[in-house]
């Protein structure tokens, strides 16, 4: 039974934790482009966050078949990480936050859309993996944002009620994903401009901005 007592944090991790925008964009512009389709910015912003079977289905037709899809999110998965192995950074305050809400005894999962392997990538590569309690990945359920299901089976997994946890996102589609989870969203403008991530409990611009006292009063306002 899930602890009700406990709380929790749920991160997602591109555009949150590693600032890994640059790189996706460039893979998907690569693979797009030996299709000869452009890939503008653009395109990206308004895809970010999205699993990558509903990005290629929105910029190819939904007329591909599922074979090519998979064929093209693994091209596109490994030229993101060739191209990121070099130059993993974090956001200012991510890996502080971390450290604080460790010793503040919060549990804490990843939940994202990208694969497992570059999950691992970014993690080791920042030596934060062992802060996570459980990840979720796009390959765990049959829904992508802005469906709950990641955020509901990490807190699952993690053994915590969905109104004790807390959703750290930059997508407007994951911040929907968080509400429809029953989830409080703290929402950081990384990706999204303020009015576009309205719908979140608490906007902020940098991690730096927010401690886990900030946290534990998101989820308990009238303490």
């Amino acid at each position: 039974m899930p602890e009700t007592k406990a709380k929790a944090v749920i991160w997602d991790m591109d555009g949150v934790i590693a600032d890994t925008a640059p790189y996706h964009l460039r893979a998907w512009q690569e693979v797009f482009h030996k299709r000869g389709l452009r890939f503008t910015e653009e395109d990206f912003k308004r895809n970010f966050g999205q699993r990558n079977d509903t990005i290629i289905g929105n910029t190819l037709g939904e007329q591909i078949s599922q074979s090519e899809i998979d064929a093209i999110a693994r091209e596109k998965e490994e030229t993101f990480r060739q191209v990121v192995r070099q130059n993993i950074k974090p956001f200012p305050g991510a890996v502080e936050l971390l450290k604080s809400l460790r010793r503040h005894r919060f549990k804490m999962a990843i939940a994202s859309s990208t694969p497992i392997e570059n999950i691992k990538l970014i993690t080791g590569g920042l030596g934060i993996i062992d802060y996570f309690h459980s990840i979720v990945t796009g390959r765990d359920v049959t829904e992508g944002k802005p469906s709950p299901q990641g955020f509901l089976l990490a807190a699952q997994r993690l053994g915590v009620e969905p109104e004790s946890c807390i959703v750290i996102e930059d997508s407007v589609a994951g911040v929907t994903a968080a509400k429809r989870a029953g989830m409080r969203c703290l929402a950081i403008t990384n990706t999204h401009p303020r009015h576009r991530l309205k719908e979140a409990d608490l906007i902020i611009d940098t991690l730096e901005a927010v401690t886990a006292k900030d946290l534990e009063r998101l989820l308990n306002p009238t303490e």
